[in-house]
C-alpha cells in the first residue's frame, strides 16, 4: 500500500513523535497497553487511505488525534503535566485558574475524538454523494457508538486486570460518571466538528459555483 507524498510525510512526523514519547518511559507497561490501540488505529488509517483515498486534511486530522493520545499515553492520561507546562509559560496553573480538582487531559482527548473524527467521516460520505445532513447524522452516530464500545472495552480492562493497573489505564480518578462525561464530550465534539465541516463544504460549493 503506497501513500501519497504528503500522507507519507505526515505519517513520518507522527511516527517520530511516537518514538520520542518512548524515551525513558515513566509507565512502560500501561503506555504499551494504551499503544496497542494506537497500532490498531494506524493499520486502520492506512487501510482506509488505501480503500477510500482520504484527502490529506482528513489524514492529518486522524494523526492529530493520535498525537493527543500519544501525549496522554506517556503519562497514562491521569498525570499529563499540563499544570507544570502552564506554570512555566504563564506563572500559574490551569487547575488553579479554573478550580479543577482532577487532571482533565482525558476529557480533552475524548472531546477531540468527536471533533476530529466527525469531519473525516462526513467527508468520506459526502464525497460519495451523501447529503450533508445525512452525512452529519451518520458521523455523529459513529462517534457515539464507537465511544460506547471503547467504554465497554475499558470496563473489560477493569475486570481483567489487577485493580491498580486497571485504575491506571482507565484514568477515572475517582469519578463514577467518568464514562458518561467522556461520551458526552465526544458527542459535543462531534456536533461541533460536523457543523464546521458542513460550513466548509457549503463554502467550497459556493466557490465552485462562482468559478463556473
Amino acid at each position: 500500500m503506497s501513500l501519497p507524498r504528503g500522507h507519507r510525510i505526515a505519517l513520518a512526523v507522527f511516527l517520530a513523535l511516537l518514538a520520542v514519547s518512548w524515551w525513558r518511559p515513566i509507565y512502560p507497561t500501561e503506555q504499551a497497553l494504551h499503544h496497542s490501540l494506537t497500532a490498531v488505529a494506524l493499520v486502520g488509517l492506512v487501510y482506509a487511505q488505501h480503500r477510500l483515498r482520504l484527502p490529506l486534511s482528513s489524514f492529518v486530522l486522524a494523526l492529530v488525534f493520535l498525537t493527543l493520545h500519544t501525549v496522554a499515553a506517556r503519562w497514562i492520561y491521569s498525570f499529563v503535566p499540563y499544570d507544570e507546562w502552564a506554570r512555566h509559560l504563564t506563572g500559574s496553573t490551569l487547575s488553579a485558574r479554573f478550580g479543577w480538582e482532577r487532571n482533565h487531559f482525558d476529557r480533552l482527548v475524548h472531546f477531540a475524538y468527536g471533533l476530529l473524527l466527525a469531519p473525516i467521516l462526513m467527508r468520506v460520505l459526502m464525497d460519495r454523494g451523501r447529503a450533508t445532513v445525512s452525512s452529519a447524522v451518520s458521523a455523529i452516530n459513529v462517534v457515539l457508538s464507537t465511544g460506547a464500545l471503547y467504554e465497554l472495552f475499558e470496563w473489560g480492562i477493569a475486570i481483567a486486570l489487577a485493580p491498580g493497573m486497571a485504575e491506571a489505564y482507565n484514568g477515572q480518578q475517582g469519578d463514577i460518571w467518568d464514562a458518561q462525561k467522556d461520551m458526552g464530550l465526544a458527542f459535543a465534539g462531534s456536533i461541533i466538528g460536523a457543523v464546521i465541516c458542513a460550513l466548509l463544504a457549503k463554502r467550497r460549493h459556493r466557490l465552485i459555483s462562482e468559478n463556473h
